[in-house]
């Protein structure tokens, strides 16, 4: 019978850069499961979360290519909490089952699992996870990266984050924190130290099943 990876979980909050720790992640060969990757694929033109989200929202919540208009769904999620709601309820359990396949699939000595919502998601289907990252930076930092990046406004990105557990709130929960501050060369180095970490970790794990 085949052995469960050794699966590291990535979360941050917004803007704090999880997409640019796991490249570096992926530069040593590990394998990175993104979850709002999975979440375009679902959501898009012919995905499996588009009939209920259909069903939980109507037709108006499609974009001209036929898939939902993601920006349209998070100013109304983040704006209503029953919809958010509702929206996590058709969305994550599809999203689980297939970061679960994607898991188990996985040859890479351990799996980076990208996930913004690790600590916040209630609504069924998440993944078992071994040990959990934290990006971390300064709210500030947050907010600026975000506002450059996707165009919104400072209210809206600070709604958002409002519906995200508190950066305190983050680090206590974290079983490791990786400070991204923008000094690309002290980041690659942390990331290394903690590639060699989830290593051994991975190998005394898979020791203690024999």
């Amino acid at each position: 019978m085949a052995t469960s990876p050794y699966v590291v979980a990535l979360t941050g909050g917004i803007g704090s850069g999880k997409s640019t720790i796991a490249i570096e992640f992926a530069a040593h060969g590990i394998e990175c499961i993104d979850a709002d990757e999975i979440a375009r694929r679902q959501s898009a033109k012919g995905g499996a979360a588009l009939p209920g989200l259909i069903a939980a929202f109507g037709s108006g919540i499609l974009d001209a290519s036929g898939g939902l208009d993601r920006a349209a769904m998070r100013k109304l999620a983040f704006a209503d909490d029953a919809a958010r709601r509702r929206l996590e309820a058709v969305l994550h359990p599809l999203i689980g089952i297939e970061t679960e396949a994607a898991i188990a699939r996985a040859r890479s000595p351990y799996v980076l699992w990208v996930v913004p919502l690790l600590f916040e998601a209630r609504s069924g289907g998440k993944p078992r996870y071994d040990r959990a990252l934290v990006v971390d930076c300064d709210e500030e930092t947050q907010i600026a990266r975000v506002m450059k990046r996707s165009a919104l406004s400072r209210d809206e990105v600070l709604a958002i984050m409002a519906h995200q557990v508190t950066r305190k709130e983050r680090l206590a929960l974290a079983d490791e924190v990786i400070v991204n501050d923008g000094d690309l060369e002290a980041l690659k180095a942390a990331v290394t130290r903690l590639h060699e970490k989830f290593i051994a970790l991975a190998i005394d794990k898979s020791n203690e099943r024999l």
